[in-house]
């Protein structure tokens, strides 16, 4: 039986813009989780920093949301022929601008060889990643037939996925891929 665990609340508020009102960032994340500790006394919280571009060109609260991946934030713009564009965060494959349209077992392929990019994987690790992934049993057929069919949609630039005789696949990564860890341009989360 399901029941409700929890709530996410994500707050845009740069460094820049909590001292203007006199206070320390740090100092706002406390006062909230004082408040929270006042309403619900058992209430657990976790505080998460997003580190991303300074400016007025994008909403802090954007920069937060790229930042944790959610597909409310405004969708992330490419460079100009850029080539392939994985966006890890919205689980999206564009290929000379184009969406590729991958299927979830394509995309947690393409996934898993992109986190380890020029390691060989065998098959057995990827059938595990998407059999966890998808709570499904997968062969070594399937992930044959969806690699074959990554590639296709990767056409022209297939040959980033290679075949490593008796061993496996590779993910190749180049100067003409760009790889978006949920956010733009990827801030690290500390």
């Amino acid at each position: 039986m399901a029941e409700q665990r929890g709530f996410a609340l994500y707050v845009g508020l740069s460094e820049s813009k909590a001292r203007e009102s006199g206070m320390e960032l740090s100092d706002v994340v406390d006062a909230l989780n004082r408040e929270l500790l006042r309403l619900v006394p058992r209430a657990e919280s976790h505080a998460l920093a997003v580190i991303g571009p300074g400016g007025e060109a994008t909403r802090d609260l954007d920069v937060v949301m790229h930042a944790r991946g959610l597909p409310e934030a405004p969708p992330f713009e490419p460079p100009a022929d850029s080539g392939v564009v994985i966006d890890m965060g919205r689980h999206r494959l564009l290929v000379d601008e184009r969406d590729a349209h991958l299927t979830f077992k394509e995309f947690t392929l393409l996934q898993m060889l992109v986190r380890n990019d020029g390691r060989t994987l065998s098959r057995g690790e990827l059938r595990r990643a998407i059999a966890t992934e998808h709570d499904t049993e997968v062969n070594d057929r399937t992930i044959d037939v969806n690699v074959r069919r990554l590639r296709v949609k990767l056409e022209p630039y297939s040959e980033l996925v290679r075949t490593v005789h008796g061993q496996g696949y590779r993910f190749d990564g180049r100067r003409d891929v760009t790889v978006v860890r949920g956010s733009a341009p990827s801030p690290d989360l500390i």
